[in-house]
């Protein structure tokens, strides 16, 4: 059932970061689930990757130093030919984030924090 060449938890909370991935490893989506503090980390990580790969990123918007929405100009620039789903996981219940979320069309959705595996596989569903 592996769908993704590598799973990337782009966020700045360790704890968020080690439940999501206890709980995307029950998926088998991915054998490859890679946990990133900062949204700058992941952006370099991204540049050893090749472009051919599939992965699936869930990225948080509030984060110190580049937030989600830096690391979505940032990735849109960087990486134009790259086909990944980008998923916007945050805490945030403002339509307008969600709004804003939407006018990337590199991101493919937008879920409120916790993760569960109902929005999992809900997210699967789309692909």
């Amino acid at each position: 059932m592996i769908q993704f060449d590598a799973i990337f938890l782009v966020d700045d909370d360790p704890i968020n970061n080690l439940i999501n991935k206890r709980l995307l490893g029950k998926t088998e989506i991915s054998d490859t689930i890679l946990e990133f503090l900062g949204a700058d980390m992941a952006l370099q990580h991204l540049e050893e990757i090749e472009a051919e790969k599939s992965l699936l990123i869930f990225l948080d918007i509030n984060m110190p130093v580049m937030n989600g929405w830096e690391f979505l100009d940032s990735y849109k620039e960087k990486f134009p030919d790259r086909r990944d789903k980008i998923v916007i996981l945050s805490s945030s219940i403002d339509f307008q984030d969600r709004k804003k979320a939407m006018e990337y069309e590199i991101v493919s959705g937008f879920l409120e924090k916790p993760l569960s595996l109902d929005k999992i596989n809900y997210q699967l569903s789309k692909y």
